[in-house]
């Protein structure tokens, strides 16, 4: 007997941890700081997006063992902001026998959608979340904020990376590996015990490519107008020859893929990919869609008027 019944796997309500209060870039705090939320008409400090990439993890393990975690690709839209304290669930498309690419959604306990998403196996991962939305893009009118920015800009030069157990990962992110595992939403030896794992060596969670892959994003160079508070408003991390160790010296290189704005946004998508430290291999990317505030550039009316 078959039915024609899409089915999903789901995981266990789970409240995420704040961990970016503290945040500091171009002086200042970031949206994840309370009283910088509330000015900019937040009810709170949200959650980082990524943040949410853990409770998919069990699922999309489920699913594909441990190919995942060498050529997975989650490729997510954040629609709803998470404060501490909220309840969210996964949920994943159950695949039919050989497919590699499955539809996944998170939802607070009230049903609120926080983000929507593609999942897929490489190395043909087909058409990403991602991939569809910046098909759609439209070339912005007039940008302020991003105006000396261009698509095709890349960084001002290969940044070394790497991230230890111990290690604090700066002002952008600061707590090291071993703080963020204390408070994670579903936590395996294989992010800190290299015995446990089928490499031999101690995996970086995927919550956590964007810390390392963001750790020395300030050496891109890129000439965004300052001060600003931005938010992440969408992200994919690729797993091309995975997965990345705890420990392991990598180099990127970045490059600006699109430019885009809303209402209230400025938009600049960068592409970072994450080589081996000689710069040959590529391991993994991160596509990154980094939206500006209009109303929290405080000469965006100035200069708009001017221009």
């Amino acid at each position: 007997m078959s039915f024609d019944t899409s089915l999903f796997l789901c995981g266990p309500l789970r409240e995420p941890k704040q961990m970016l209060a503290d945040q500091e870039y171009s002086g200042h705090t970031s949206i994840h700081d309370d009283s910088m939320a509330e000015k900019l008409g937040f009810r709170a400090g949200p959650i980082e997006g990524p943040t949410h990439f853990s409770q998919f993890a069990p699922l999309l393990a489920e699913i594909w063992g441990q190919s995942w975690f060498e050529r997975g690709c989650f490729s997510a839209h954040f629609q709803n902001m998470v404060v501490e304290g909220e309840q969210v669930r996964a949920f994943v498309e159950r695949p039919a026998p050989g497919q590699t690419r499955v539809r996944a959604w998170a939802e607070k306990a009230d049903g609120t959608p926080v983000l929507e998403a593609s999942a897929s196996l490489g190395p043909d991962h087909g058409e990403t979340l991602l991939d569809q939305r910046m098909a759609k893009l439209r070339a912005p009118e007039k940008l302020i904020i991003l105006s000396d920015l261009q698509v095709g800009m890349t960084g001002a030069k290969d940044e070394h990376v790497r991230m230890d157990l111990d290690q604090h990962m700066g002002n952008l992110y600061p707590f090291s590996l071993k703080q963020k595992l204390e408070g994670i939403t579903e936590n395996t030896p294989w992010y800190s015990d290299p015995a446990s794992t089928p490499w031999g060596r101690a995996i970086i969670p995927t919550e956590m490519v964007s810390v390392l892959a963001e750790y020395t994003s300030k050496d891109a160079e890129f000439p965004v107008k300052q001060p600003v508070i931005g938010l992440f408003a969408d992200q994919e991390i690729r797993m091309i020859d995975g997965p990345l160790f705890v420990g392991e010296d990598y180099l990127i290189r970045r490059e600006i893929v699109a430019l885009s704005e809303s209402k209230r946004t400025e938009s600049y998508w960068v592409l970072s990919s994450i080589y081996d430290a000689s710069g040959k291999t590529l391991k993994a990317q991160m596509l990154l869609n980094h939206a500006t505030l209009k109303h929290s550039y405080a000469n965006y009316e100035a200069e708009a008027s001017a221009s």
